[in-house]
């Protein structure tokens, strides 16, 4: 009798399956990837428009077939690259990506749309995210003002070599998909930056742990507002700078993509700069964020929801008062025309009690806490830098206050406190299942909220 009983049991286990193929229901599906940027040798650093960084004259001879107003790249320090991040729950999907970059402009994210789209890849909201280095390619955007600036000219070469990067990323994070869980935890980051408006900063170290159903690791996000300056414009090699020293330490330690999301960074510079400040912060920081992740608690039920804005800009002009120190009188300014876009777009993606919001270009620590503290969600990513750059957004307040920072607002004084309120607004309505595609914020002439 106890031999049958023993046989029916065995059968009985391998009809049933073993225990892992069993719904989970704290699972999405999550795919990750890493891949390396291929650039050609001699491209140009973006991100300083110093004389360190510049030709002394522009090449007008053709010299360096990559650069033109900026002197070329010698070399690179650590490898450059592009993460990528799938999730999917239900129809659902999202496609995150952290590039080793300066910005991200909305032509580069509408580009990457097309090319997914002709590559056959399944239709996904896109969230992509620069890192902010200061010392990664330049020449990618093609802008006149922003080349001269800080990216140098426009070479196609260039955009195609990230394009190229970005998509195979996401492809590859697709193929990779399987059920997976989220964990989050929220850690206080380390004593080591300064802010440029002498106001009070929020270090807050942010860490979402995607791993698979039977926990293995399978990517991490990690976010932190810095400058990605600690290597000054005398450097001329390829970088990541301290957040990609960071990222590399951590895939190193845990054998899976870390991606790196920076956050409300406006008024927020390192306190150290050299090769071994950048060797030094970057172990903290990877040090931080891996205790993030061993403390990081489960989000229950993570379903994915998503929101997308449209946000209506007031005409851009550069304040001249703001850009000479207070030396011209507070009316005059020189209007820029269509060089800047009238409209924008904020994404927020919700995942149970989690939620993260683009934001189009360097925010100041208090307009990134304001989003925090009125979204209504456990757990909020302001990732800055992400699917367009529109440059600096402050406070009405410091607005008035000339200095680099506020030469930099280009939109007027309050525009930034007004995409602050329809991103909090946007992740909230995202979180109560409410928020569509056709959602808008309206900023008017003097940028308040209407």
């Amino acid at each position: 009798m106890s031999r049958r009983i023993g046989l029916a049991l065995i059968v009985l286990v391998l009809v049933a399956g073993p225990a892992a193929a069993q719904p989970c229901p704290d699972c999405l599906e999550a795919g990750s990837a890493r891949v390396a940027v291929d650039l050609p040798p001699g491209v140009p650093l973006g991100g300083y428009g110093s004389l360190a960084r510049r030709a002394w004259v522009p090449d007008l001879l053709g010299r360096h077939p990559h650069a033109f107003w900026f002197r070329p790249s010698e070399g690179t320090r650590d490898e450059l690259a592009v993460r990528a991040l799938l999730l999917q729950s239900g129809s659902t999907r999202v496609a995150w990506v952290a590039a080793d970059l300066l910005a991200i402009d909305a032509s580069l994210t509408a580009d990457v749309g097309r090319r997914l789209q002709t590559a056959g890849v399944a239709p996904a909201t896109l969230v992509l995210s620069a890192s902010h280095t200061h010392s990664g390619p330049g020449a990618y955007v093609d802008s006149t003002v922003l080349g001269w600036l800080a990216l140098d000219r426009f070479d196609s070469t260039v955009r195609e070599a990230l394009l190229g990067a970005v998509a195979s990323a996401i492809r590859q994070a697709d193929a990779a998909r399987r059920p997976a869980r989220l964990a989050v935890a929220s850690v206080s980051g380390p004593s080591i930056v300064r802010s440029r408006l002498r106001q009070s900063l929020d270090q807050e170290l942010l860490v979402l742990k995607v791993s698979g159903a039977r926990d293995e690791p399978l990517a991490l996000v990690w976010s932190y507002a810095i400058h990605g300056t600690t290597l000054g414009p005398r450097n001329l090699r390829l970088s990541g700078d301290v957040m990609g020293e960071a990222s590399a330490r951590l895939e190193r330690a845990l054998g899976v993509p870390a991606l790196f999301v920076n956050g409300a960074v406006g008024d927020v510079s390192p306190n150290r700069h050299g090769e071994g400040a950048t060797s030094e912060l970057g172990a903290q920081l990877a040090a931080l964020a891996q205790s993030g992740w061993d403390a990081a608690t489960p989000i229950p039920r993570p379903t994915l929801a998503v929101g997308v804005a449209t946000a209506a800009l007031p005409a851009a002009r550069l304040s001249l008062r703001n850009c000479l120190r207070g030396w011209a009188p507070r009316a005059l300014s020189l209007p820029l025309g269509s060089l800047f876009p009238r409209e924008t777009t904020l994404t927020a993606v919700v995942a149970g009690d989690t939620g993260w919001v683009t934001f189009p270009g360097e925010l100041q620590t208090r307009l990134g806490r304001g989003i925090k503290d009125a979204a209504g969600l456990r757990h909020v990513l302001v990732a800055g830098l992400s699917n367009d750059y529109l440059g600096y957004f402050v406070a009405p307040d410091d607005y008035e206050r000339p200095s680099y920072v506020s030469c930099g607002v280009v939109y007027g004084p309050a525009t930034g406190t007004c995409l602050a309120e329809g991103a909090a607004v946007l992740l909230r309505a995202t979180a109560r299942g409410e928020a569509g595609t056709d959602r808008r914020v309206a900023c008017d002439a003097d940028g308040a909220a209407r």
